[in-house]
């Protein structure tokens, strides 16, 4: 039995698959998201609500302040004696995941409470250095 199209075949204008079905997508109305703005104004409405648009902002740069951090689980690696410096490593943040197994005399610029916290617990210290970097401070007068 011979198919419906190909009793069609050199007989009519589009062959039996209507006027644009044999272009592209032209029957779907397009590819991805052609006509979101014309024909298919409904399913972005629906589908895609805040789809187009500006959302939130981003801090200007020079106010962003970018922590080098470093866990305590990771300071036990680094320790190759009783004291560590972690400016040296390049970080300036020390935070409290993991574990003190050894007594760790540490130097940090900044950190967290309960870094501080598990240190002392583990009968170290944590010495609390000022940064290099005056980008933040105050500015002296003359």
């Amino acid at each position: 039995m011979v198919s419906r199209t190909n009793k069609f075949r050199g007989r009519s204008r589009y062959h039996g698959r209507g006027k644009k079905a044999g272009r592209g997508a032209g029957k779907r109305g397009g590819r991805g998201n052609a006509g979101i703005n014309k024909h298919r104004l409904m399913t972005r409405i629906k589908y895609m609500p805040g789809h187009w648009g500006m959302h939130g902002f981003n801090r200007d740069p020079s106010l962003r302040i970018v922590n080098v951090s470093c866990n305590l689980q990771e300071v036990e690696s680094l320790a190759t004696s009783d004291s560590v410096n972690l400016g040296e490593f390049g970080f300036d943040k020390l935070l409290g995941k993991g574990r003190v197994t050894k007594t760790l005399h540490i130097t940090v610029a900044e950190a967290s409470a309960r870094a501080i916290e598990k240190v002392e617990a583990a009968g170290g210290s944590v010495t609390l250095s000022d940064g290099d970097d005056d980008e933040f401070g105050e500015w002296e007068e003359e």
